[in-house]
């Protein structure tokens, strides 16, 4: 190669790597929204930053490959900007990567191909150029790299002097909207929080809940926890959605639902933990210095069971799973029938007068036309489809196909129970999040994402409890009629469970019981951030007009 055609190649190089690490930018740009101060901070700093950054050496291939982190983050920031619209990478998505195995990864990347496709395109071909150029010593010139420096320098003393001008701000800019710094700051959080996770068997050993229970029936008790998974309540007939998905729950006659239930955060690793701790919303670092409720279960005298039909994921969820006299992952097909099966299983053989069972479901995950038998398939088309505006309709057919196994899966736990009339029993329901579905303008789709909505917080829950138990504790079944429209949060799940089996501890709130005359009507309505904030539901947090007036269709006030 002649040495002007050294030059131009590793100028093409440069100029084509720096426009790679531009594209996630622009989107950004467009999609957040930002004051015109802060977004040109937010374009004018990282450009400078990159320019000065490709100028170190004269090696250009080199230098892409030093920044090979700067690629992976503007590639998952491009696919995220596609799956979700207005959301940088948060700490959430980190830990997703973690604790999701690789067949969900593999469901979920193959249904997002185009965005797949457009990075595989953008980038495979940037890093092979970039290794040609390393074995051919391809070189940028001395002066391209000193006008290359000193350009970017003046572009990013100009961001400094703009970033300056947003005084007040200055904190929110660095770490919630300036690319890639954001996101190395939510790198940083989902690392702090893996540990603390890794550590939960030391920073947890010495915590007790001091249990004793107030009432203990002569009869057997049996209390089954069912935590679904992706079951949003706008899709369930039960809240009112136009298809017929509760075709046999709703024929329950002492089912009680629970009208305006919130989840605490949108990511399974987060709100199935929560759902399983005692501690409140506003202290989420607590969560890794106490038990869970299968502990607290223990300490009262009960054979505990923790059969889910997830597999491990060395997530927290795992850790309070452990505390579990019995724990069982259930191998594949994922149909959630399975775990009536093992509950059913379990009453009939277990000879424990006191019986607790935790069930995890697989329920709507994504991708939502394999968690169904066929015969389950009453909407169609629901094939198998790319996540695009042209397949809207058959990814509706197959999410509701998925609610309506379900209720079927729901129906049949509860029929079990109802055969044993001598069994003190409560079955009690709650889904970890919701899901967006390409609902409106936005299209929106799945969850986990920084900014929520109505979709993803408004959960489906329910209790039922058997014909003695509510003879025996009529005052608590009446309560639970009377909380039909409590403003809860998934935070009530443990304290209510632990007052159906009438267990007291100073870590049981009873205020927050949905069993209880007490609960407190009062309390503000807590969602845990991406940065595990505890914070108000509110146009803060991404709510828009629309979600408020879903909130309101559903009777739920703010």
């Amino acid at each position: 190669m002649r040495i002007g055609e050294n030059k131009h190649s590793a100028l093409f190089l440069t100029i084509a790597y720096l426009l790679s690490l531009f594209l996630p930018i622009l989107i950004l740009t467009f999609t957040e929204k930002n004051p015109f101060l802060i977004a040109a901070t937010v374009i004018a700093l990282p450009m400078g930053f990159y320019m000065m950054f490709s100028s170190l050496s004269s090696r250009s291939g080199v230098m892409v490959w030093w920044g090979f982190l700067f690629i992976f983050f503007s590639a998952f920031q491009i696919v995220l900007s596609y799956l979700f619209g207005d959301s940088i990478i948060a700490a959430d998505m980190f830990l997703n990567l973690l604790t999701t195995n690789p067949g969900e990864a593999t469901e979920l990347l193959s249904n997002i191909y185009p965005s797949v496709i457009l990075v595989v395109l953008i980038y495979i071909p940037l890093l092979v150029i970039a290794s040609m150029h390393i074995y051919r010593k391809t070189k940028l010139s001395t002066t391209i790299r000193r006008r290359l420096f000193l350009s970017g320098g003046a572009m990013f003393l100009a961001g400094i002097a703009m970033l300056f001008g947003c005084w007040g701000e200055i904190h929110h800019v660095l770490r919630d909207e300036l690319f890639p710094v954001n996101v190395s700051y939510n790198l940083g959080l989902s690392i702090s929080e893996a540990h603390k996770i890794s550590k939960f068997e030391q920073t947890s050993a010495d915590f007790t809940y001091d249990a004793c229970r107030d009432t203990i029936p002569q009869q057997r008790e049996v209390y089954v926890l069912f935590i679904g998974e992706a079951s949003r309540a706008d899709s369930w007939s039960l809240y009112g959605a136009e298809r017929q998905t509760n075709p046999l729950l709703s024929q329950v006659d002492d089912l009680c639902l629970f009208n305006g239930v919130t989840t605490q955060s949108n990511t399974t690793h987060k709100s199935v933990p929560m759902i399983l701790s005692s501690v409140h919303t506003s202290e989420h670092d607590e969560l890794y210095r106490r038990k869970g409720i299968i502990a607290l279960f223990k300490e009262a005298g009960f054979d505990t069971y923790f059969i889910s039909n997830q597999s491990p994921q060395g997530a927290m969820i795992d850790k309070l799973a452990a505390e579990a006299d019995n724990v069982e992952y259930l191998a594949d097909p994922r149909m959630d029938m399975q775990l009536v099966d093992r509950m059913n299983d379990i009453i009939s053989t277990s000879p424990s007068m006191r019986l607790f069972i935790v069930l995890h479901a697989y329920g709507s995950h994504f991708s939502y036309h394999q968690r169904y038998p066929r015969e389950f398939a009453r909407y169609m088309p629901d094939d198998d489809v790319a996540i695009t505006r042209q397949n809207i309709e058959m990814i509706r057919n197959s999410y509701d196909n998925s609610i309506l196994y379900t209720d079927y899966v729901l129906s049949e736990a509860i029929s079990s129970l109802r055969r044993y009339p001598d069994l003190c029993s409560v079955f009690y329901f709650c889904s970890d999040h919701g899901e967006d579905l390409m609902d409106d303008e936005r299209m929106r789709f799945l969850h986990s994402s920084p900014t929520v909505t109505y979709y993803q917080l408004h959960i489906a829950s329910f209790a039922w409890m058997s014909p003695l138990y509510q003879s025996l504790f009529a005052d608590k079944a009446a309560a639970v009629a009377n909380n039909y429209n409590a403003p809860a949060t998934t935070y009530s799940v443990f304290h209510t469970m632990a007052d159906f089996a009438s267990i007291s501890s100073p870590y049981v709130a009873t205020e927050a019981s949905l069993c209880s005359s007490e609960f407190d009507y009062s309390a503000p309505r807590l969602y845990l951030n991406d940065h595990n904030n505890a914070v108000k539901l509110d146009r803060n947090i991404g709510i828009t007009p629309h979600d408020e007036y879903m909130f309101s269709q559903a009777g739920i006030e703010l």
